[in-house]
């Protein structure tokens, strides 16, 4: 068993090192003449209002671009604070969600409201606790364009600063780091291998329109992947790609809004009970048993422990976080564990700006 989970680890290191070399990166900057919309939906994000049009007000390299903000029935200062800070720049255009659709989640159908009003050849989503470099939306479609995809997701660097974030939020860009073959991915998708990340997701519109804008994802809390698969379904090729050096986000402040923020998904991240299963028992295996074996004096669990954990190394220093964390690799797991234990405890009746999802 201790030997099998060694070779487990070794592939493991070995795919997060592949990924390592040849992960795409957005790093062109070239000037973008096709037609770019810009969706942000927002509930309220009033905190994050004067940042996020900041950055997006400083976009450059994009001859036609538009940004189509949604205010999703924010109950705070959203609407006005977004009135004050565009200040009448006429790039930017705030709607109000109509009613949620029956059956829709509430984020998806303030997308699809966005997607409506949108006429342009590429369409990008973009969380409001995303902050963009000047140059990011030119790079990023650039990198899909010279790549000849359909849809890319670079994925922001995720900043952690207190404990729990630093636990869990590396384990993010870890999950795919060293479990797919990004490459291979990209020259032969597969809906079992999509990776994408709604926070920063480029499309092409040509082939969000032949599924329907977000039709296909309506009741989906993760529709980020799952947009994913509904592209690659389509016959659409895509990527996620290293997008720390472009765009950062700071998802969660405390651990109340880790648990609440991964509550309202992690009991569907894995396909239902038997995926949820499988998935523990990878995280256990992989940073959980490592500790018991080397307490009971297997030399092999040192090397099942510090494989995973050079992985997570690997996984941190190429999406620019703090890689001493990863040798805390045992406390992430069990954290991570629990995590998607409340999740299914809990699942339907999380509140999330003030919705039940």
């Amino acid at each position: 068993m201790a030997q099998l989970l060694l070779s487990f680890s070794i592939l493991i290191f070995a795919i997060s090192l592949f990924n390592f070399m040849t992960i795409r990166i957005p790093k062109r900057d070239e000037e973008v003449k096709k037609s770019v919309t810009v969706l942000a939906p927002m509930r309220n994000e009033a905190e994050n209002v004067p940042e996020f049009i900041s950055a997006l007000s400083t976009q450059m390299g994009v001859k036609q671009m538009k940004f189509i903000v949604i205010n999703d029935g924010s109950t705070d200062k959203t609407a006005e604070l977004l009135t004050t800070v565009i200040d009448g720049d006429s790039r930017f255009t705030v709607i109000d969600s109509p009613a949620q659709r029956i059956g829709w989640l509430g984020k998806v159908s303030a997308l699809q409201a966005g997607y409506e009003a949108a006429n342009s050849e590429y369409i990008i989503t973009l969380d409001a606790d995303v902050r963009l470099e000047p140059n990011a939306i030119m790079r990023a479609i650039t990198q899909l364009e010279r790549l000849q995809l359909d849809f890319i997701s670079p994925y922001p660097r995720q900043i952690a600063q207190t404990l729990a974030e630093k636990l869990i939020q590396p384990l993010l860009h870890w999950s795919w780091m060293s479990t797919v073959v990004l490459r291979l991915a990209e020259k032969f998708p597969r809906r079992s291998t999509a990776v994408a990340n709604g926070q920063f997701f480029i499309v092409r519109s040509s082939a969000l329109a032949k599924i329907d804008g977000f039709s296909s994802v309506s009741n989906q809390i993760l529709d980020d992947i799952e947009l994913a698969r509904s592209l690659i379904s389509a016959g659409y090729k895509g990527v996620v790609t290293e997008g720390s050096g472009i765009a950062s986000t700071r998802m969660y402040s405390s651990f109340d809004e880790i648990r609440q923020g991964y509550g309202k998904s992690l009991w569907k991240a894995f396909g239902g009970p038997l995926g949820t299963i499988v998935a523990i028992s990878f995280i256990f295996l992989t940073g959980i048993l490592p500790v018991f074996l080397i307490f009971n004096g297997y030399l092999t669990g040192w090397f099942i422990y510090l494989y995973i954990a050079f992985s997570r190394e690997i996984s941190a220093i190429r999406s620019r976080g703090n890689p001493i964390y990863a040798f805390l690799h045992p406390l992430s797991s069990a954290l991570l564990i629990y995590l998607i234990a409340y999740s299914w405890a809990k699942r339907g009746s999380i509140q999330w700006k003030g919705r039940t999802v």
